[in-house]
């Protein structure tokens, strides 16, 4: 049996590359995503009502690694990148259908020059991810008292954050352009994004991703993440 799926949409994120993506929804709540509708969903009454929801579920594709495959068994990052563990029972990218669900704060509806736009924050998602469904988060239903997360029952610790003066200098020349980049990166920064596996070794390594379009530079040392650099990518 086979099924024929297709998005209702594209979003639009602040997020280039799936390095520095957090790993699960809302724990960047500054991250805004547009949800931009295909010609057959773009149309105001598929969205009607959904103001009265504070939070909605995305089903989407995990299109970056769709086609890289998947296995049965999975090293999660919150376990080191070490211990293995069935596909089914972690958020892997790498699924059998490579579908992904999260959770998102309802922000607006808007229906400018012909599309339809849905704006959510607390994001997740790869830049030009296709959407695949969106549900309301109903809070009686969906929020289970006492529900057990298993070896991610408890959100990660953060990171301290600290910016060194050209970055300042930096955030502050595109401040009007993009008022909430220095919350940006330092709710990203905060979640660790640097690879489970890292050794000793990378400690004086320089990391760098890519917000928006600014490739930024950061280093760790004594548990604080050190932003370096924040540089404008030219584009063509």
């Amino acid at each position: 049996m086979s099924l024929d799926i297709k998005p209702i949409g594209l979003i639009r994120t602040p997020y280039k590359q799936k390095f520095a993506i957090p790993r699960q929804p809302g724990l960047v709540k500054s991250a805004v995503g547009t949800i931009l509708f295909t010609s057959e969903f773009n149309d105001p009454n598929y969205l009607r009502g959904i103001e009265q929801f504070s939070h909605l579920w995305l089903l989407f594709h995990f299109h970056q690694t769709a086609d890289k495959g998947h296995s049965p068994l999975v090293r999660p990052p919150r376990l080191g990148g070490n211990e293995k563990l069935g596909v089914f029972a972690t958020r892997s990218t790498f699924r059998p259908n490579s579908i992904g669900m999260s959770v998102v704060e309802f922000d607006s509806v808007q229906f400018k020059n012909k599309q339809l736009n849905l704006q959510v924050r607390g994001i997740d998602l790869l830049d030009n991810t296709p959407i695949l469904d969106i549900k309301p988060y109903i809070p009686y239903a969906d929020n289970i008292e006492n529900a057990q997360g298993g070896f991610a029952n408890q959100a990660p610790s953060c990171m301290q954050v600290k910016f060194s003066l050209d970055a300042t200098q930096q955030i502050n020349a595109y401040v009007k352009q993009y008022p909430q980049l220095e919350i940006l990166i330092s709710q990203v920064l905060q979640q660790d994004p640097r690879p489970a596996y890292r050794n000793k070794q990378e400690l004086e390594k320089v990391y760098g991703m890519t917000l928006y379009e600014f490739n930024i530079q950061w280093q760790v040392s004594e548990n604080c993440n050190h932003v370096l650099n924040i540089e404008k990518i030219d584009t063509p």
